[in-house]
């Protein structure tokens, strides 16, 4: 399951985009419950934001049950997210994200397209309004991969598909049935087990 994912270099495009944080910082261990950024479709135009990783509709009461992925495979049939689905919909930016495998102690694998590279993972958010303020939460989509969890990855044109509010829902399913793509993986040491570190040594190979 992606239960981490790192944010550490964009482009300057992507920089350059309304709402992009001027002091924002490389992330390199996310864990669900940090704030991420976002990137949506509102009014015509690409714009992003800071949202909390861990969905939180307006309408939840419990606030320690706020998933962080949710299922491709039953996306439309959850309460939680079928909203989302059809309303809600954005990009989670990342430059990949870990896996761990094993049966004793667990070895980290780091998971990209390749080194230097960006992606994107589909995912739904919503809003939670407190007193005067507005929250924006989200959650990854995942599909089933190599025996695991992966995130929904879209290239270029899919992201702009899945992010057009036009979009039939015939076409939203397509893209979350899509088989997963050829991903590149490398076994890392044990530094990144530590959600409180967040730096490059996250990275280190084993």
């Amino acid at each position: 399951m992606c239960g981490r994912f790192a944010l550490f270099r964009w482009s300057q495009a992507f920089a350059g985009l309304p709402g992009f944080p001027p002091g924002q910082q490389a992330q390199w261990n996310i864990s669900p419950g940090a704030s991420v950024l976002i990137q949506r479709r509102l009014d015509g135009q690409l714009q992003l934001a800071s949202a909390r990783w861990g969905l939180t509709p307006a309408w939840l009461t419990d606030l320690s049950r706020t998933p962080a992925q949710a299922r491709a495979e039953t996306l439309a049939e959850q309460p939680m997210f079928r909203d989302g689905l059809r309303q809600r919909r954005c990009l989670i930016p990342a430059n990949g994200f870990y896996e761990w495998r094993g049966t004793a102690r667990k070895r980290p694998y780091w998971v990209t397209p390749g080194e230097g590279a960006s992606l994107f993972f589909a995912g739904v958010w919503e809003a939670y309004p407190v007193q005067e303020q507005v929250w924006l939460s989200c959650a990854v989509i995942t599909q089933a991969a190599m025996n695991q969890r992966r995130p929904l990855i879209l290239d270029e044109a899919e992201q702009a598909i899945w992010l057009d509010p036009d979009t039939p829902l015939p076409r939203l399913h397509e893209l979350l049935a899509k088989p997963p793509g050829t991903l590149r993986e490398r076994a890392l040491a044990y530094f990144v087990n530590d959600p409180k570190l967040d730096g490059p040594e996250c990275l280190t190979p084993a």
